[in-house]
Order: structure tokens, then sequence, then C-alpha cells
């Protein structure tokens, strides 16, 4: 076996920042248990696997535990690597088959647009212990089929959060998205998004979040377009056009080491 392989940081224009996917580029489909050692191994938020089909590429997504429904930066790093490999010509549009139905990406410049859907909140309770281990107290909460969605008072609150992973296992949903208003004028809002039941405490830029935070912020901004900032620690800035029912995520990506995967 002589897989290529390539890690490339997303939602983010320098290395060692945004949010880190593993790309694998096979030449047929690979058994469930195979895929899920792989992403174990390389123990980043995201491992892809591309595979040639058709007009496109069949892409799944695996976490170090389980495989996931729609992961934005993976997606947004598979596409930088098919136009930097020219796999595709940079006026193709990079079309994926995935669990979340037909997605697609097309490159203007340097930056990557991501066409999803939009996976808008409705408001819910919160349930019983996740505040409490956010840390947080909320102004909204509302939940799509994969999440939860909590305002919190200020940006300083996001930033600021120290939530218990352990708690926060507890909660049946896929993960937590905390966000606020931004302070600075550059960016529209600022979040954080917790996901430990999938592996991971906290993920450093998160796409498929903004399909949710993305209608959340039109509504309540009245602005069709924005700019967002996620606040882990590495942090990323992701462009947000929200146009129905598809939300355009926008972002640049670095590749910072290619290699070949052997076993």
């Amino acid at each position: 076996m002589n897989l290529p392989f390539y890690q490339v940081d997303a939602f983010t224009d320098s290395p060692f920042s945004g949010n880190p996917a593993a790309i694998v580029l096979l030449s047929e489909q690979g058994e469930d248990g195979w895929l899920q050692q792989v992403a174990m191994e390389m123990n980043l938020p995201e491992t892809a696997f591309l595979c040639k089909w058709g007009d496109g590429y069949n892409l799944r997504w695996f976490t170090p535990e389980v495989e996931i429904d729609l992961c934005g930066h993976a997606t947004l790093a598979s596409a930088h690597i098919l136009w930097e490999q020219h796999y595709l010509a940079p006026q193709e549009e990079a079309v994926f088959l995935t669990r979340s139905g037909r997605l697609s990406a097309a490159k203007h410049g340097h930056w990557i647009e991501l066409d999803f859907p939009a996976e808008r909140e409705q408001q819910a309770v919160a349930p019983a212990g996740l505040l409490e281990a956010l840390g947080v107290e909320a102004v909204y909460t509302g939940k799509n089929r994969f999440d939860y969605l909590v305002e919190v008072e200020s940006e300083e609150v996001v930033r600021n959060m120290r939530p218990d992973s352990h708690a926060l296992k507890k909660i049946s949903q896929r993960g937590a998205i905390v966000t606020a208003k931004s302070v600075d004028g550059k960016f529209d809002f600022v979040s954080r998004f917790f996901a430990p039941i999938v592996g991971i405490d906290e993920d450093p830029v998160t796409g498929s979040a903004h399909c949710c935070l993305g209608p959340y912020w039109q509504r309540k901004l009245g602005k069709n377009e924005l700019l967002a900032y996620q606040a882990s620690a590495r942090g990323g800035v992701v462009k947000v056009r929200v146009a129905g029912e598809r939300v355009y995520l926008g972002g640049q990506a670095v590749t910072v080491l290619r290699g070949a995967l052997l076993a």
C-alpha cells in the first residue's frame, strides 16, 4: 500500500493555525474499520478520505473515534488538495458525494467557497447539565439535528470559557456551539465549538457549525454576508453567505505536510 496523504490547516492563511485535517486519497473504497483505524492513527480533529466516483469524489469524514455526517474544514482541505495537486484545474468545481448529499466547492483566488446545506436551529430548552458543563449563562438556547446553539452575553464570555469536557459527554447531541456578537468591527460574530462525545474536546474551526451560525446571525443582524471568527486557541476565519437553504462558507487553507500511507 502506498496511498498519498496530506495534512492541511483549514480556515487560515498561516500554518499551525486554523483547523488541521488529514486528507487520504484512495484508489478504491476503504473498509470502515480500516478507515477508522487510520483516523485514529492520524489523531487529528478530522481525517477525510477521497475516492474518485463518477464526475466527483466520494468523501467521508472520521474523527479519531467516529464517522460523522458533515464536516466543513476537512471538505475545504480536500478541495484545496485537489486543486493544489492538479487533480482539478483551478476553474473546475470540486464535487463531493457525502453522507449529507452532494456538496461542492469553488476556487476564488486564494479563497475557497463551500456550498453546504443550512442547518437552522429551533429554540429549545437547555438539557440538564449543559449550561453547567459549559460554565455559562445563556441569552438564547437552540438545537438543530447536530448540535446545541448557545448565545451568551458577550465575546469575553466566549473567549474565557473553560468547559467541563467530561460533563459535556453526557449531552446527547454531537456538540455545543457557543456564540456572541463580536466587539471587533472586523467580525460580525465569534464562536467556539465543543464535541467531546465524538472525541473532540474543542474543535479549532468548525465549518458545519457555521451552517447553523450563519442563518442564526443573519436573522439577528439582518445581513446575508457575514465574517466570523472562531476563537479557539488556534483560531480561524470563516466567510459566511446565506442564500435560502444553502450556506456558502469561505476559507483559506495551507498544506503543512505530505507523505504516503504504507499500512
